[in-house]
């Protein structure tokens, strides 16, 4: 888990490679399940709470698959149910939550670089790169607190990100 620029889905699929498991993308996932085909679309024409719900179906569902490496989306812990899903998950040995963390500034860079600001919705009616401060602000206790592991990705290569996962203890365990 980790905000929009951390490198989720980029570290996800390559762990999942690693790892010979498949990986699941819940910004795929659940506009998938709304029939939409992107995040923005679902927030556009259906609104946040009706992605939220389907973003907790869609985790209830990967949840009960087999083994998977799995990319939350940036607001999935915030989604009405989740955290305590995800505690749940967590604390009965299911999953690892791992928290890629970075700085406001390093976020807004690769958003940048990567023209992915562009194509992501506003969560505080701000310009998606100006609110990155605000919703990290908001969002980091409670990743922090949720997390198994916080990784302090910074400038850290995609690779290094994934050598540092795959070098932790409960992932080599699982």
């Amino acid at each position: 888990m980790g905000l929009r620029g951390s490198g989720k889905s980029s570290a996800g699929r390559l762990l999942a490679a690693r790892l010979g498991l498949p990986f699941s993308d819940l910004d795929d996932l659940t506009p998938a399940m709304l029939g939409r085909s992107s995040v923005a679309e679902v927030w556009n024409l259906d609104g946040e709470p009706a992605f939220r719900a389907a973003e907790a179906r869609a985790l209830t569902h990967v949840l009960d698959q087999p083994p998977s490496v799995i990319g939350l989306g940036g607001g999935t812990p915030t989604a009405p149910g989740v955290a305590d899903m995800l505690r749940l998950a967590e604390s009965t040995g299911r999953i690892v939550l791992i928290y890629l963390r970075a700085s406001a500034a390093q976020l807004r860079d690769h958003l940048h670089a990567g023209g992915l600001g562009d194509h992501r919705p506003s969560l505080t009616g701000k310009d998606p790169l100006q609110e990155i401060d605000d919703v990290l602000r908001r969002r980091d206790p409670l990743y922090s607190g949720l997390a198994s592991v916080v990784l302090e990705v910074g400038e850290l290569p995609l690779e290094s990100v994934v050598d540092a996962i795959m070098a932790l203890p409960k992932v080599r365990a699982s």
